[in-house]
């Protein structure tokens, strides 16, 4: 795998490390996958803190996705950048049709533990080449998670991915994570992907930057809801409320959320 194909690698390690502790997020496809490949992460790319807050991050996804499906009317799901996560099963299909985008050679990796069904997919795909969204149906309301994504796409590339993923659907809810443009400079210095060999990463500070015709930023989205942090105790949550839930980390990294409505 190329260096940004491995930091799938990082949330792994996250979602498995607290599933097996029991807390934040129970994901025994997670524990399962790490055990059996055994990727070694060095440095901070395998901190406790950094795990607590990548399994953060993915509740927070999971949440949201759980509450939109349950107000969209054939709603068709597109998790772009899966990696090996296992959210399909830790949501649940509902109904949903469910597509997993990645990489080709992420979605080949995938198989390895997923299996494809009338009503779950996985499409090699990259949000700069949207040629993949052909083989997806036209006219239905779409739920798109963009998890770890954002970073590796200059905001152009991202706008225009959005954008043609807004031409595809009668509507379309969107959460995405993003860098802040100081936390991206700052990444070169300081960054648990550094660990597998990623260099560069984008930020994004206005929001309202990826809004067209279509689509709109509708909020900014809790990433570390007091909720989940409360599941820690001791010296473990006060050191992970200093590294990753205070006013300076805050304004670092970034979740939003846009829609575009029928």
């Amino acid at each position: 795998m190329d260096s940004v194909n491995k930091t799938l690698y990082i949330p792994l390690y996250g979602k498995s490390f607290v599933s097996k502790k029991g807390v934040i997020l129970q994901d025994r496809k997670a524990e399962e996958i790490w055990e059996k490949e055994g990727f070694s992460l060095k440095g901070k790319s395998k901190s406790k803190w950094l795990a607590y807050f990548m399994a953060m991050r993915a509740k927070v996804f999971d949440d949201w996705l759980k509450t939109e499906a349950e107000f969209t009317e054939n709603a068709v799901v597109l998790h772009i950048g899966c990696g090996m996560d296992s959210r399909v099963e830790r949501v649940g299909m509902r109904g949903l049709l469910w597509y997993d985008v990645d990489f080709f050679e992420v979605i080949e990796y995938r198989k390895k533990y997923y299996s494809e069904t009338e009503d779950y997919r996985m499409i090699a795909g990259d949000l700069r080449q949207t040629d993949w969204l052909n083989a997806l149906p036209q006219g239905k309301n779409a739920i798109v998670l963009l998890e770890g994504v954002s970073m590796y796409l200059t905001n152009e590339e991202l706008k225009d991915g959005l954008t043609k993923i807004a031409e595809r659907f009668s509507s379309v809810k969107i959460l995405l994570d993003c860098y802040s443009n100081f936390a991206a400079k700052m990444s070169k210095y300081k960054n648990p992907v550094n660990d597998v060999g990623v260099t560069k990463v984008y930020g994004l500070d206005d929001p309202k930057i990826l809004e067209n015709e279509q689509i709109k930023f509708v909020q900014e989205r809790e990433m570390t809801p007091k909720t989940l942090i409360s599941q820690l105790t001791g010296l473990e949550k006060f050191v992970f409320q200093k590294l990753y839930a205070g006013k300076f980390a805050k304004s670092l990294y970034k979740t939003y959320e846009y829609k575009k409505e029928v």
